[in-house]
């Protein structure tokens, strides 16, 4: 099931996050997919904070994985931008992560390819001239 939403600012974007989270405090594979700058983080801050975690959400996109514990469960927000090629994450072991029942917040997500779960949940945000369009797909 497809939704697309209009997200006006950074506010309204960290408030989908929050929205999106319900769904899914008990963990799953979320893909972040949008262009540099679209709100892939501002989501993923929403989503993390949320689940009531307050030190600083920054972009994974130098460590490739930020991770957080919350409530019983682990987070992991991670940034494939700048992977250049998928089997980099098997230096990192990144297979150990997913053995865990954890959230993973995936940007650049076709950057992973086959060494990365398939997706519980797909967020795609696209800019538009008033502000972000974002589909949803379950």
């Amino acid at each position: 099931m497809k939704t697309k939403i209009l997200v006006p600012d950074t506010d309204a974007m960290e408030k989908l996050g929050e929205d999106i989270t319900r769904d899914w405090k008990k963990g799953g594979i979320v893909y972040l997919q949008g262009e540099l700058g679209a709100g892939k983080t501002t989501l993923a801050r929403g989503i993390i904070r949320a689940f009531g975690i307050t030190e600083p959400v920054k972009s994974p996109t130098y460590t490739l994985v930020e991770s957080y514990g919350a409530d019983g469960i682990r987070i992991y927000h991670l940034d494939l931008y700048r992977l250049q090629d998928p089997e980099e994450l098997e230096y990192i072991g990144i297979r150990d992560y997913f053995d865990e029942k954890a959230l993973f917040l995936i940007e650049w997500p076709e950057r992973g390819e086959a060494s990365i779960p398939s997706a519980d949940l797909v967020v795609s945000i696209t800019v538009v001239p008033s502000g972000r369009s974002v589909t949803i797909d379950v």
